[in-house]
């Protein structure tokens, strides 16, 4: 069960729409800080401190190839705020359950009493 703090960390760092692109670009596979920088209008510093939020939420690190510094997605951050948005989306399902059977009771009881 992730720590209250982590989960903070990883919906902070999702919470950019600059920084779920940059997820999106490393699911696809490891990249560059400067390959990551291309497709956005800002400076390799202001990609630098998006990664530095990534990196804080565990959700990328950075390896060590020469010279290269590359980028890498770590989905585990990701799998344990899906299991935590799961156990809503149950709680959810639960409660629209309640309400069909309350309309169902409804529809039951309007066709015994003959309203249309």
């Amino acid at each position: 069960m992730p720590t209250s703090a982590s989960l903070d960390a990883t919906f902070q760092a999702l919470s950019d729409p600059t920084r779920r692109a940059i997820l999106a670009r490393l699911a696809q596979g490891e990249a560059s800080v400067m390959e990551l920088a291309e497709p956005f209008a800002m400076s390799q510093p202001a990609i630098s401190k998006h990664l530095k939020v990534l990196e804080n939420a565990g959700l990328v690190s950075r390896g060590r190839d020469a010279q290269r510094r590359p980028c890498k997605l770590e989905a585990q951050p990701l799998a344990e705020a899906t299991g935590w948005l799961i156990e809503y989306r149950k709680y959810w399902e639960a409660q629209y359950e309640r309400l069909d059977d309350l309309l169902d009771e409804l529809k039951r009881l309007e066709a015994m009493t003959g309203k249309t």
